[in-house]
C-alpha cells in the first residue's frame, strides 16, 4: 500500500472500460489514488464505478470530453500525480487493402488522442511533478504483417513520448511507456472480428494476394493473446511505472515482448523478417481450409464462371 499522503493525489486512466485500463484502475485504486476512470458508455461507468474510481465519460478523440476532463482536473484540489495514456483500438489488415478512412481513425485514437489528452492534462502535471505513462506496445518496436496501421501509430507514439520526455524532464515530469506483448484482454478478440471484417471487403486480387496471411495473422494474435499476460499482470506494471520512485524510461510487459524487443536490437532486418515469417508460417491454414475459406466470388472466378 501506499503513504497516506498518497491519498490525497489523482490518477487519469484513459481506455478503462475493460482489460488492463480497468485493471490498473482498480490497482492503482487499491493503492490509495483517486482514480478517474475514462470510460466512453453509461454502462461501463457503472461497471466500474467503486470505492477510489470515479467514472468519466471520455472519447479522446472528442476535443469537449477532454475540455471537461480537464475541467475537473483542475476543480479538484488534489494534484495530479499521473496520467495513464491507455485508450487504443486495434485495426490489422495489409497496407493496401486497408480504406484511408481506416488508417485515420487508428491515428486518431491510438495517437492524437493520447497526444490531446496530454496537452490538456501537462499544465497539471507540471504543477505536481507528476507523470505521463504512455501504454504503447510491441507493434511500438516491430511492425509485423497487416499491423502497419497499428504499428505504425504506436511507433509515432514511441517517438512523441521520446520527444516529450526530453522536453519536460528538466521541468519535473518523468514521461513512461509501456510496451506489452500479449495480453488476454477483449481488445484481441476485437482486433480478429474487425480484421475479418475489413478481410471480407477486399477485392478478389487483394484477397489472393493477402487472404491467406490475415487469417494466419489471426490465428497468431489469438493463440498469443491466450498464452500471454492477464490483465491484472499487466496492470501491476503499470502501477509500478506510475508508483516507482525512479521509473524506467521503458518496460515491457510479457516474455513475447522483451523477446521480441531485444530481437529488433540486434538483428539485421532481413534477419529479422525471416525469424517472423517462419513463425507465422506455422498459422497458414491448409490449402483446402484456404479454398473454403475464400470469399464465394473469387471461388466462382476460379471456376471460370465469371470474370
Amino acid at each position: 500500500m501506499t503513504t497516506s499522503s498518497e491519498n490525497q493525489k489523482l490518477i487519469v486512466v484513459t481506455g478503462a472500460s475493460t482489460g488492463m485500463g480497468a485493471s490498473a484502475a482498480r490497482e492503482l485504486a487499491r493503492q490509495g489514488f483517486h482514480v478517474l476512470a475514462g470510460v466512453r458508455r453509461e454502462r461501463d461507468a457503472d461497471a466500474i464505478r467503486s470505492t477510489g474510481i470515479e467514472p468519466v465519460i471520455l472519447d479522446i478523440t472528442k476535443s469537449e470530453q477532454v475540455e471537461a476532463l480537464a475541467a475537473r482536473v483542475a476543480d479538484d484540489p488534489r494534484a495530479l500525480h499521473a496520467l495513464v495514456n491507455n485508450a487504443g483500438i486495434q485495426v490489422n489488415a495489409p497496407v493496401e487493402a486497408l480504406p484511408m478512412a481506416q488508417w485515420r481513425h487508428v491515428f486518431e485514437v491510438n495517437l492524437f488522442g493520447h497526444i490531446a489528452v496530454t496537452q490538456a492534462l501537462l499544465p497539471a502535471l507540471l504543477r505536481a511533478n507528476g507523470r505521463v505513462v504512455n501504454i504503447s506496445s510491441i507493434g511500438g518496436t516491430v511492425a509485423m504483417a497487416t499491423y502497419g496501421a497499428y504499428a505504425g501509430a504506436k511507433f509515432a507514439l514511441e517517438a512523441v513520448s521520446d520527444s516529450l520526455r526530453r522536453e519536460v524532464a528538466p521541468l519535473g515530469v518523468r514521461v513512461v511507456v509501456i510496451e506489452p506483448g500479449g495480453v488476454r484482454t477483449e481488445m484481441a478478440a476485437r482486433g480478429v472480428a474487425t480484421a475479418n471484417r475489413l478481410a471480407d471487403r477486399m477485392t478478389p486480387d487483394q484477397e489472393e494476394r493477402y487472404g491467406s496471411l490475415v487469417r494466419a495473422n489471426n490465428e497468431l494474435m489469438t493463440s498469443g493473446t491466450a498464452s500471454g499476460l492477464t490483465a491484472d499482470a499487466a496492470a501491476r506494471i503499470i502501477a509500478k511505472a506510475v508508483t516507482t520512485r525512479r521509473p524506467r524510461t521503458r518496460y515491457t510487459a510479457g516474455r513475447d515482448a522483451a523477446v521480441v524487443t531485444r530481437l529488433a536490437r540486434i538483428l539485421s532486418d532481413r534477419t529479422l523478417d525471416r525469424i517472423l515469417a517462419a513463425n507465422l508460417r506455422r498459422h497458414y491454414p491448409k490449402r483446402d481450409d484456404a479454398i473454403e475459406a475464400r470469399p464465394v466470388r473469387a471461388r466462382v472466378r476460379d471456376l471460370g464462371l465469371c470474370k
